[in-house]
């Protein structure tokens, strides 16, 4: 199941956050009502939950956007853009200090915000650089669909398999993406306790399993092969006997 991308401004400037919300909205995005401050920064992540935040270092505040992404590194498995009107060495080497996923220098045009989003979204997906938030509390992934990035929660996915270098992804309103992964690789995103291997090119998600056979198991009515190899495994992970 796909889910419109939300994100959230942080920007202390009325003008500019209005902007950038209409700017984002015309590219397709959900976005959160603009914040100017440390403390509506961190509520608003609480309550809105962006996906990404973009995030003005100077802000008329006792804290600033590098003290909300240090903030969001410690606690929110989420990617963030600085957006500054400075380019001096002295800002980018203590921004780099939080390592954001993007960095956009004011004034910027549609397209370079669009890329920069981009670049976040793919930078965040290969390199989720937030070690002390749990990996197992994490309910979706981002993944790339033409030329956009779409949330995919775990829950809507009923099994996934594998084509060579490619993955397909099946939900449970019957929709399919294919994406540039390894079958391992995409696996290992996925939670343990829900998604279980029953081919060396197939898993599925064992709340959608409606009959198992010998040799395949049906998942919100799809048929999915299960091999010899991995039947035991998924028979002691449901507990049967």
């Amino acid at each position: 199941m796909e889910h419109q991308i939300k994100i959230g401004i942080v920007e202390d400037e009325l003008l500019i956050a209005e902007k950038i919300k209409h700017i984002l909205l015309e590219i397709g995005y959900d976005v959160c009502e603009p914040v100017s401050t440390y403390d509506e920064a961190l509520m608003m992540i609480e309550t809105e939950q962006p996906d990404l935040v973009l995030l003005d270092i100077n802000l008329n505040d006792d804290k600033d956007g590098i003290d909300v992404a240090q903030k969001i590194n410690e606690s929110y498995p989420l990617p963030f853009i600085f957006l500054t009107a400075n380019s001096d060495m002295g800002t980018i080497e203590h921004a780099k200090e939080v390592k954001p996923y993007a960095y956009l220098v004011k004034p910027y045009t549609k397209e370079e915000l669009f890329v920069s989003i981009e670049i976040a979204f793919n930078n965040f997906k290969t390199f989720n650089r937030t070690p002390s938030v749990n990996a197992k509390n994490t309910t979706f992934t981002f993944i790339r669909e033409e030329h956009r990035f779409i949330k995919v929660l775990f829950e809507s996915i009923v099994f996934i398999e594998s084509l060579e270098n490619y993955v397909v992804i099946h939900t449970h309103d019957h929709h399919t993406s294919t994406i540039r992964s390894t079958f391992s690789n995409f696996l290992a995103q996925l939670p343990t306790d829900k998604f279980y291997r029953t081919h060396r090119s197939f898993a599925i998600h064992t709340d959608f399993i409606e009959n198992i056979e010998y040799t395949e198991v049906i998942v919100a009515g799809q048929k999915v092969p299960m091999s010899k190899t991995y039947r035991q495994g998924l028979f002691n992970l449901l507990g049967i006997k």
